[in-house]
Formats: structure tokens, sequence, C-alpha cells
């Protein structure tokens, strides 16, 4: 099961998502107020740190999505012998994905407006994840192809 290379894309991707979800996304600092806001998968803060400033909005969203899409990656893995399911969850979760990444930019875009529109934030790791996350769903839903490939072409041969 975790042995087949598309299951250790699953588990990366896994990670990935869970990643996004635990690291800050975007953040935008005014260098005369020194105002900063932090976007995060479920908050957005004012202050310099999550801890020190307070709550401006709630971004759940983001989170949500990003904490299913890994929930999806996991279930995928474990089935690993119905490959048609598998091709079938890695195309939800590819859905999951670019929503995780659009909820992430329409957040970002909303607070940029916030804090001295002349000035542009910077977009963090946690931000570019599940652009890594669509290359690894790509790449386990290529090599469960294979599998599928490779299983009926020997079915042919008995």
């Amino acid at each position: 099961m975790i042995q087949r290379i598309q299951s250790v894309f699953l588990l990366l991707l896994a990670l990935a998502m869970l990643s996004v979800a635990a690291l800050p996304l975007w953040t935008k600092t005014d260098p005369l107020t020194h105002a900063s806001l932090t976007l995060t998968a479920f908050n957005l803060y004012r202050g310099p740190s999550p801890d020190a400033g307070g709550l401006v909005a709630s971004a759940w969203p983001i989170g949500t999505l990003a904490l299913t899409a890994a929930a999806t990656a996991i279930y995928a893995i474990f089935q690993y012998r119905r490959r048609a399911v598998q091709l079938l969850i890695c195309s939800l979760n590819l859905l999951l994905v670019v929503a995780t990444l659009g909820a992430a930019f329409l957040y970002s875009s909303r607070a940029d407006a916030l804090l001295n529109v002349k000035m542009e934030g910077h977009y963090l790791a946690g931000f570019y994840l599940p652009t890594l996350a669509l290359v690894l769903n790509l790449l386990a839903s290529r090599y469960i192809r294979r599998d599928e490939r490779l299983v009926r072409s020997m079915d042919r041969l008995r």
C-alpha cells in the first residue's frame, strides 16, 4: 500500500495540505505606521504576529478546504485495491486543492485593500504549497493509471 509510488505522492500531498493549515499564507506590513496583517488558513490577524494582534476576520474556508483535501488524500491511499475509485478521489482532490488556492488568493486580495493600498503584500510558503499539492496529485493520478494499464495487460495474458 504505502510502498507504491502513488501512495507516497498522496502522502506528500496530505502533508503539504496540512502544512497549508499550519503555516501563514500572506503578510503585509505598512512601513510608515508599522501596522501589519497576517493571513493564516483560519484567520486574518492585525499585528506583528498572530499571537500579538487582534483578529480582523475569519478565513475558515481556506483551512477547511485544506484539511478536507488532506483527509481525501489519506483516504485515497487506502483505496489501493480499487484503482477506479482512487482515480475518482484524486479528481475530487484536484478540485479541493484548486479551491483552496482560489480561496487563499481571494482572502489575500481582500485583505490587501485593508492596509495601505499602494504597498503590496507578500505571499509566504503556505500559499505556494497548494501548487506543490497539485503537482503531487497529478503525479499520483498518472501512476494510478499506469498501474491500471499494467493490471489490464496482465489479465489479457492469463
